[in-house]
């Protein structure tokens, strides 16, 4: 078996997340079908391993996936662009161009890089943060409607200055179990690297967050509690100590996702890749993963 990272895009407004569901459209199952097209029938069993699993609507411009391919796969994609007087593609050039040409024109995923992966890669357990950022226009930057399925919007005056003080208030490794939507047999225990607010030349509120992984809920909590600070409900100080309580509140609102998209996944040198994955695998199951 040949391992390929996939480097991913998506406008997330038209899907039910990245996971394949049954009669929904996700990201996972489009670019899966896209595979299977590519290969016919002999495309089954193909399935892609995510480095963080996203909620719907949700966008990404860094998203991280693999795949892994028989030797006979890797050999038809060579074949398949073979010209005659010209030299076959590489697989993974070959993979990139047959399933962008599956998804067509213009469409809102594509995968933007395919690789060769190297030895003991792994896109979700080998990945040592995640970085997401979220938009958020208000009364000061006014709306503007050709960014609305990638901005959120609050009609009221924000203090970027409160929000950004209580954002870094929360670095740490901590549990965020009161910024989060609880699951079964899931650890709220995340790192959170950086957190903070700025305006962007147009006036727009960017929140830049990076943890070594995040619950369910939890990007779109977090900037749902510094909402409230940057609005005067709350104060900065108010964001650690309702973490530390450790239980759901209604002191904030959970922010809509059309604000956020995963911009970047961070992985370790390669010699370091397989042991960062066997210890992610050994301290977090399945059931306690990424999503957001």
């Amino acid at each position: 078996m040949t391992r390929y990272r996939l480097d991913i895009a998506y406008d997330g407004t038209g899907f039910s997340g990245w996971s394949r569901q049954p009669s929904l459209r996700t990201v996972q199952g489009t670019l899966e079908d896209a595979v299977f097209a590519v290969f016919g029938r002999r495309g089954r069993g193909i399935q892609l391993t995510v480095a963080g699993r996203t909620d719907a609507g949700v966008h990404a411009t860094g998203q991280v996936a693999h795949l892994d391919l028989e030797p006979e796969r890797v050999a038809r994609l060579e074949r398949a662009q073979t010209r005659p007087g010209r030299q076959a593609l590489p697989a993974a050039q070959a993979l990139l161009r047959r399933v962008n040409g599956v998804l067509g024109l213009y469409p809102d995923v594509l995968i933007t890089a395919v690789t060769e992966a190297p030895a003991g890669f792994d896109a979700r357990f080998s990945a040592v943060w995640r970085r997401y950022r979220y938009r958020l226009a208000d009364a000061v930057s006014g709306r503007d409607p050709l960014t609305r399925h990638t901005t959120a919007w609050h009609p009221h005056p924000l203090d970027e200055a409160l929000m950004d003080a209580a954002a870094r208030s929360l670095v740490g490794l901590h549990d965020f179990a009161a910024y989060c939507r609880p699951r079964e047999g899931a650890t709220t225990i995340r790192t959170l690297l950086d957190y903070r607010w700025r305006r962007d030349d147009d006036g727009v509120l960017i929140a830049d967050v990076k943890a070594d992984a995040f619950c369910h809920s939890m990007v779109r909590a977090l900037v749902g509690a510094c909402v409230a600070v940057g609005e005067g409900k709350l104060a900065p100080d108010d964001l650690p100590r309702l973490r530390d309580a450790l239980e759901r509140t209604s002191a904030f609102t959970v922010m809509p996702a059309r604000g956020l998209t995963l911009v970047q996944v961070g992985y370790p040198e390669d010699d370091l890749l397989a042991a960062r994955a066997e210890l992610t695998r050994a301290r977090r199951t399945l059931a306690s993963g990424d999503d957001e």
